[in-house]
């Protein structure tokens, strides 16, 4: 079995920084792409940011210059570090990992989610 366990999240005040972190654990051969999703109340799943095996970067609109993911592949590790926090950033913010484990293909694997909220 994998599992994706997220942590970091918490209670900041706008202007304020939080770093989220998502281990992969359990039976992994290897992990492609990961990214973080997040989902507000009301609305729609929508990407933050991802990051290829190779290191390579997107992210959605909103976040660009305020957020940066990185990963650790050593430690199937991927990282959110997220500064100049806005209100707007409040939500859920969930991991996605693409990880192969121990057939040919990769499947997709969900954290659990972790609670951003950003308020004064």
């Amino acid at each position: 079995q994998v599992q994706l366990v997220e942590s970091g999240g918490g209670l900041v005040q706008p202007g304020g920084s939080l770093r989220l972190s998502c281990a992969a654990s359990g039976r992994v051969s290897s992990i492609n792409d990961m990214g973080w999703y997040r989902q507000a109340p009301g609305k729609q799943r929508e990407l933050v940011a991802g990051i290829s095996s190779a290191g390579r970067t997107k992210y959605a609109d909103s976040v660009k210059g305020r957020f940066t993911i990185s990963r650790e592949n050593a430690k199937n590790t991927v990282y959110l570090q997220m500064s100049s926090l806005k209100p707007e950033d409040a939500a859920v913010y969930y991991c996605k990992a693409e990880i192969r484990s121990g057939s040919f293909l990769y499947i997709d694997y969900w954290g659990q989610g972790t609670q951003v909220t950003v308020s004064s």
